[in-house]
């Protein structure tokens, strides 16, 4: 009986989560799930009749095939609530749209609440990007970028798969399978010129770049004039992102993830990056994770057997400000979880995580952190040696996370603040990401999309 109530409560637990995600979907990307005002069948040979005369609220559903002349979407809006939707078949045979030397496979400008799914972006190696809000453009918001599968978009570093370089705000990138390319995702400009704001980045699978898993640049002002929030929080979860392959060395080695400021005052200089529920496997020549200004990050799994670091706080273009780093498990050869020279003027607290590391911690306010050597962490964990999707297992043995309850109700504003990496309700006791120990009853890791 008592395994039927576990399992009931579990079910209502992840239905309760799949609506607090659909809410702040409809919230970030204007698309409710409405029924169309207008279906419109095409194929490869008259799409791009119809792109001109897309209304608010029409869906454009796109046959299987090869399409050959990208999918341009510039000056075209939807409403809120009334997205203009564009997608390919959710199975079978996909809806493939080849890569160009003259073009970006999906092209933004001027564009607002637009939907793109279910498609594959195939780059061949060529110039193009998959997916591109292009430079020039005055502002792309409220575009929901979902179950793309974009691959071998890698003729340089500088080759991506989504990529933003206009202001952009309230997009929502979910449940996409980027590899092959030379930088995943890309979002702002190298100089700080280009916005990203109040983005959801969630499921998707990313792996074998050459650069960049993904990094959003640092952001030297807020222009509300153009409709931006003056403030809000980027929230990435359950993504699961790996260098294990591909990754370029040298100077050119670049960390998985990487996150840069927000401005430094004014509109935007409150923002927060809430980073949770992500798998961060491998990089054998960077850090896992690196960034800098105000982050929470939480209830992530960290794994790097073969490269320096897991995860740094460090200046890039300014310096760490608040930083509120707990509950999460690190695996590294190098180094755990390291602040170099954080901004006095903030607080960075770092508690309650598992870190098995040569240096687990250095820098912060640590309290209520399990801490061992690299090779301690198979006494601790499952299977923290085994391969990804090979018997990889860092759910904590019984009795060896555990200990005095750490309060995070300082954090009870975040989204799913007290969740673990299961998603399921955390008990203070327990260390690291997972809020349990013996047999996992989630999702194992693997090289897959998060569900």
């Amino acid at each position: 009986m008592r395994k039927a109530v576990v399992r009931t409560a579990v079910a209502i637990l992840f239905l309760a989560t799949a609506s607090q995600a659909q809410t702040l979907d409809q919230t970030v990307s204007g698309c409710n799930g409405a029924a169309p005002t207008r279906s419109i069948q095409a194929n490869p040979s008259n799409y791009r009749s119809f792109l001109g005369g897309l209304l608010p609220g029409d869906r454009l559903q796109l046959a299987a095939g090869t399409y050959t002349a990208g999918l341009n979407l510039w000056s075209k809006s939807g409403q809120p609530g009334k997205c203009i939707v564009i997608e390919g078949p959710a199975s079978g045979s996909p809806a493939l749209f080849l890569g160009s030397d003259s073009w970006n496979t999906v092209s933004f400008k001027n564009s607002s609440y637009i939907a793109v799914k279910n498609l594959t972006l195939d780059g061949q190696g060529r110039l193009g990007d998959g997916v591109k809000g292009e430079a020039g453009g005055t502002y792309n918001h409220h575009i929901l970028l979902e179950n793309l599968t974009i691959q071998r978009h890698n003729n340089t570093v500088q080759t991506v798969g989504i990529n933003s370089k206009s202001p952009a705000w309230n997009w929502v990138i979910r449940r996409n399978r980027i590899t092959s390319t030379g930088t995943g995702i890309y979002l702002g400009g190298s100089s700080g010129q280009h916005e990203t704001v109040g983005f959801l980045i969630e499921n998707n699978l990313v792996y074998d770049t050459m650069g960049y898993n993904m990094e959003i640049k640092h952001q030297l002002t807020r222009r509300t004039s153009l409709g931006m929030p003056a403030s809000a929080t980027t929230i990435i979860r359950n993504n699961v992102w790996s260098k294990a392959n591909g990754s370029l060395s040298g100077a050119e080695a670049r960390p998985n993830l990487l996150l840069g400021h927000w401005p430094l005052s004014g509109a935007g200089s409150t923002d927060y990056y809430q980073v949770y529920g992500n798998l961060f496997d491998e990089n054998p020549y960077e850090a896992l994770f690196q960034a800098e200004g105000n982050v929470a990050l939480h209830d992530n799994l960290f794994v790097n057997r073969t490269g320096p670091a897991a995860v740094r706080f460090q200046k890039h273009n300014n310096l760490p400000r608040k930083l509120d780093v707990y509950n999460n498990t690190v695996v590294a050869s190098g180094t755990g979880i390291t602040i170099y020279n954080a901004d006095p003027a903030y607080t960075q607290k770092v508690m309650a995580n598992a870190v098995f590391a040569a240096t687990p911690l250095a820098g912060g306010q640590t309290s209520g952190n399990l801490l061992g050597s690299y090779a301690t962490a198979a006494t601790a964990l499952n299977n923290p040696t085994a391969p990804l999707g090979s018997g990889l297992d860092l759910y904590p043995r019984a009795g060896k996370a555990t200990g005095t309850a750490v309060d995070t109700s300082a954090y009870s504003s975040l989204t799913d603040w007290d969740k673990d990496w299961n998603g399921l309700v955390r008990i203070n006791t327990f260390r690291g990401a997972y809020s349990g120990e013996g047999v996992n009853p989630g999702w194992q890791p693997v090289l897959g999309v998060k569900p």
